[in-house]
């Protein structure tokens, strides 16, 4: 069975079945099964998920909306292909939002918080400590799942927004351009920041997350990848 005979089978509106898709379709460019460039016909869209080209339209909009898709006129949609300019200003942006998420965090942040966030990096581990393509997309996600955590107990909810695509932006650069040398440090730098959001040393949390973000952004090596067409991403046997 593939995703798209999933959702179908799960959802019965012309909303919820465009949501859906637009879930799909972002899991999949973010997991680097759709690589940047890839052509996202509405026509293609519509007959893989079996619903009209208004819903196809509906999902790729809601992703050109979040930066993870690029529409072009007379040429149609295709996966965003953040050039290294458009990397550095998404890092940038993150070091700009995050101190704040930090801040806000360490005000809200509970015991029972701490808990779920160290089972998150439970999970982190996991998937560093495996290998292949499969993993390491694992990884990425729970990495970015980290930050999302961390701007979910903040407690603000434009600025959580903002972050669901930051990170999601980041995470298809990341898969694009990363190297995976830099995972385990990441690792021990979420932990580090866990250790002095425990704490609430608000100044060294802050410190921290710039110094893991200016880590990550620095692992980048720009190298471009070929990827599958849009049937093949999302079919899995």
């Amino acid at each position: 069975m593939n995703i798209s005979e999933k959702i179908i089978l799960t959802d019965s509106n012309p909303e919820d079945r465009a949501l859906a898709i637009r879930e799909a379709l972002r899991n999949a460019i973010i997991d680097r099964r759709l690589m940047p460039g890839t052509k996202l016909s509405e026509n293609e869209v519509g007959a893989l998920f079996d619903v009209s080209r208004t819903v196809a339209r509906a999902a790729l909009q809601m992703l050109t909306f979040e930066g993870l898709v690029k529409t072009e006129r007379n040429r149609g949609a295709f996966v965003s292909n953040p050039s290294p300019e458009e990397a550095k200003q998404i890092f940038a942006s993150r070091r700009l939002i995050e101190p704040g998420i930090v801040a806000a965090a360490i005000e809200h942040i509970t015991p029972a918080d701490i808990e779920i966030f160290r089972q998150q990096l439970v999970e982190e581990a996991r998937y560093m400590n495996e290998r292949g393509p499969a993993a390491r997309r694992a990884e990425i996600k729970a990495s970015g799942d980290f930050h999302l955590l961390l701007a979910s107990v903040a407690g603000n909810v434009i600025l959580q927004r903002f972050m669901d695509e930051l990170v999601a932006r980041s995470s298809l650069v990341i898969a694009l351009y990363g190297r995976s040398g830099v995972s385990s440090c990441g690792h021990a730098e979420h932990s580090e920041i866990l250790d002095a959001l425990g704490k609430n040393d608000a100044k060294r949390a802050t410190a921290l997350m710039i110094h893991h973000i200016d880590h990550v952004e620095a692992d980048l090596d720009l190298e471009q990848l070929e990827g599958r067409g849009l049937k093949a991403a999302l079919t899995r046997l």
